[in-house]
């Protein structure tokens, strides 16, 4: 059953503009992206990559540019991750110090370099630890403190039921389910009635359906299969970054789905990459944007040797004289296989030493 779309919703205290969240995705979803994809609408609350929370509160560089934040990057939850009680707690007192809307805890995160210490998806196989780690966090801070999570460490070990029931009872005000196990990874399909039984667990806190979204279609069956109240969105933002826009006009207002020309997507790949430049320099806007030019290829639906250009980038001139090419070329008919995702940087299958 879908939400009453014309009511709020509210995490804690803090009430959203929509029920279609932004995901976060290490290395693509920052400020530079976030800045760019706002104005096109829709967009309710964005997360920023996972930050390492004893970073953050020994103020590394890194740490600090990925928490980043202008006025108009609002509403915004950081995440952080890490498994001692003391640095979570700090850094979620220091996040709330600057004006930082919601603290949201990994426990989502499949791969090793964070597992291994025991973060991420990790804390799903320490219950009583992690319980108590998420009533000290909350307690710790005044604003809203989410979750996310998967559904399990393994197909044998499905926790998310009981830690969304444990975790409600500890003030986390909302929990973000991503439908796979950590030994998926991101391989197979999202399990929306495993979602469903995270919602039918708890009593009042939003749950947010995560995985598997490309489409307003997909979206709505989210809502239809599962009962959660709002929905994250990671890759299907990427390649799509209009479907916040295109969610909110269907699921709310029952307008029809329209999707941007070939001229709106290079005026966004343009803003993106210019926004990328104006804060981190020429050279390392263009080793970032290179990340996202396989996505824009698609997008796109250029040619092959058109899109290793844009792999290869180099300088800003090489940029924009890609583009004026870009302008004056007839797009290419959409086909099936430009709709798929790129490769994503994460591998798809289990794997103890990712």
């Amino acid at each position: 059953m879908a939400p009453n779309f014309q009511s709020p919703l509210c995490i804690s205290n803090l009430a959203l503009p929509s029920r279609f969240f932004l995901a976060p995705l290490a290395g693509y979803t920052n400020l530079p992206f976030r800045l760019v994809a706002r104005p096109l609408g829709g967009l309710g609350l964005a997360t920023t990559d996972l930050v390492n929370a004893r970073s953050l509160i020994e103020k590394r560089r890194q740490a600090l540019e990925l928490i980043e934040t202008r006025p108009e990057d609002q509403l915004l939850a950081v995440q952080i991750f890490g498994t001692v009680k003391e640095e979570l707690c700090a850094a979620a007192q220091l996040l709330q110090s600057i004006g930082v809307s919601v603290v949201d805890l990994n426990m989502g995160c499949p791969v090793h370099k964070v597992v291994r210490g025991g973060g991420g998806s990790a804390m799903m196989r320490e219950a009583d630890k992690t319980i108590a780690l998420v009533h000290a966090l909350v307690g710790s801070v005044k604003i809203p403190v989410t979750v996310k999570m998967r559904l399990g460490w393994d197909d044998d070990n499905i926790s998310a039921p009981f830690l969304a029931r444990e975790f409600e009872r500890a003030g986390v005000a909302a929990v973000t389910i991503h439908g796979r196990t950590r030994a998926q990874g991101f391989s197979g399909s999202v399990n929306r009635p495993g979602i469903r039984a995270v919602v039918e667990a708890v009593e009042r806190i939003p749950i947010i359906g995560n995985g598997d979204i490309r489409t307003v279609e997909d979206a709505r069956t989210m809502f239809a299969e599962t009962g959660c109240a709002a929905i994250g969105i990671g890759r299907g933002a990427l390649l799509n970054p209009w479907i916040f826009r295109q969610c909110e006009a269907a699921l709310v207002r029952g307008e029809p789905v329209v999707m941007p020309g070939y001229a709106e997507r290079i005026n966004f790949m343009v803003s993106h990459y210019e926004m990328l430049q104006s804060f981190r320099g020429e050279r390392v806007a263009c080793i970032q944007f290179r990340k996202m030019s396989r996505w824009y290829g698609r997008s796109l639906r250029i040619p092959k040797a058109t899109q290793h250009r844009l792999v290869m980038l180099k300088d800003a001139a090489g940029f924009h004289g890609l583009v004026a090419e870009l302008r004056i070329m007839t797009p290419r008919p959409e086909t099936p296989s430009a709709r798929s995702e790129p490769a994503f940087p994460i591998p798809s299958k289990p794997n103890e030493h990712w």
